[in-house]
């Protein structure tokens, strides 16, 4: 019998949305565990502190060589992506991100943990720039935001491997033991995920594309914004991560029982809006979101400088609104820069790779610039600059997004229906 050539189109189609929906649980999959290896690694730095005798310095120079690891990862991994298929590379990046919390976990000596701390980094480099890389993917598959919600799903990994730290320590169990069963179990919970991704398109396909569209259609200076924006969206979270406690404890001089809850705040907020932000960008459009986050985040950092000048009763609620709104704000700043480059169309992993290089490089320098800056004159001096960079997300995030929108933006990969047979 005649089979319509309209059935098969319809079909084909329904296979590539279904396609999506599997990948979509997959990337999931990949965001949370990504956030569980940070988690117990971060939750487990005290007892290897404790175990090898760091000290802070010692302790401080790993965790610049993690990031050092990571950070170069990142820009390898792009010609990577764009070569082998961010599928492809998921498969290896993410187990391997996994088996090598053993070098932490198995470090003898400091000098052992210098070298096996670059491994560790690179793991999580180039799994952060694949996985990112088929998310956008999956997402112009879709036709509507979507990313938003991996980035909260990766906040709940880690704080799902931090309470599972607690938990363990306090049932006796030592943290190294930990993350040793956790080196040896991750890998295999990433191939149920793996397995879910999207097919790599064909290779005539692939190179058919490049060729039409030079491999990208953004050019360096879009690249140049976004990275801007990123950098600036990372350093002023990066602030809020390792000084909102510390602000509320040395210059509001709350409770110390009360002070971590500055960071909470910003925290929970982030994480709930992230899980909840697709919609939010759905209905807005990217460039209105980005620039209302960086307005909210300025916002709430204006209101961390000025609470110490607030009445005594009303500094700690005024410090903590900020906090919230820089949460608010700061949380839907990568998923709509990474969106972004996605929907420029063409290969994705070197764009990807290059903002996301940019933002890494403003969460690895915000901490010591901030600390340098605040041993040489304050805390709240030192806050300006998170606070300034905020607008930054607006000033570059907002030109370089609606720039792209008039992008010529090619229509999402849909498998070519079988030809009519009798």
């Amino acid at each position: 019998m005649l089979w319509p050539r309209a059935n098969c189109y319809a079909l084909a189609v329904n296979k590539s949305l279904i396609d999506a929906r599997r990948a979509r649980a997959g990337v999931f999959g990949f965001f949370f565990l990504a956030g569980l290896v940070m988690g117990l690694w971060a939750a487990g730095l005290p007892s290897l502190n404790d175990r090898l005798g760091l000290g802070p310095a010692r302790l401080g120079s790993v965790l610049l060589l993690i990031s050092g690891g990571a950070l170069v990862s990142m820009l390898a991994a792009g010609p990577m992506v764009d070569r082998w298929g961010s599928r492809r590379v998921c498969w290896i990046a993410g187990p391997f991100s996994g088996l090598v919390l053993l070098g932490p976990a198995l470090a003898s000596s400091y000098w052992t943990l210098v070298v096996l701390a670059v491994v560790f980094g690179i793991g999580l480099g180039v799994t952060e720039v694949a996985m990112n890389a088929h998310s956008v993917e999956v997402e112009r598959r879709y036709g509507r935001p979507i990313i938003s919600a991996f980035h909260g799903t990766w906040s709940l990994g880690g704080a799902a491997g931090g309470g599972l730290t607690s938990l363990i320590l306090q049932a006796g169990v030592d943290a190294q033991a930990l993350l040793i069963v956790a080196a040896l179990v991750v890998p295999f919970l990433y191939v149920p995920a793996a397995r879910l991704l999207l097919p790599d398109p064909p290779a005539h396909d692939s190179a058919g594309s490049a060729a039409q569209q030079g491999g990208s259609s953004l050019k360096w200076g879009l690249i140049a914004l976004l990275g801007l924006a990123a950098f600036a969206g990372h350093l002023s979270e990066g602030a809020a991560i390792d000084w909102a406690a510390l602000h509320a404890r040395w210059v509001l001089e709350t409770d110390p029982a009360m002070a971590p809850l500055a960071y909470t705040i910003f925290s929970v907020d982030m994480t709930t809006v992230r899980l909840l932000g697709d919609p939010i960008r759905a209905r807005l459009g990217s460039v209105l979101t980005i620039r209302l986050a960086g307005i909210f985040a300025t916002a709430g950092y204006v209101l961390v400088l000025v609470a110490p000048m607030a009445p005594q009763a009303l500094q700690v609620a005024c410090a903590w609104t900020g906090w919230a709104l820089a949460g608010v704000g700061l949380a839907t700043v990568v998923p709509v820069l990474f969106s972004a480059v996605g929907a420029a169309g063409g290969r994705v992993g070197r764009a990807l790779a290059m903002v996301t290089a940019f933002g890494y490089s403003g969460l690895l320098l915000g901490p010591a610039v901030l600390g340098f800056v605040a041993e040489a004159t304050s805390l709240p001096v030192a806050l300006i600059i998170p606070a300034v960079l905020a607008a930054v997300v607006t000033l570059a995030g907002s030109p370089a997004i609606r720039a792209m929108v008039r992008l010529p933006v090619p229509a999402a990969p849909v498998p070519e229906p079988e030809p009519a047979r009798d």
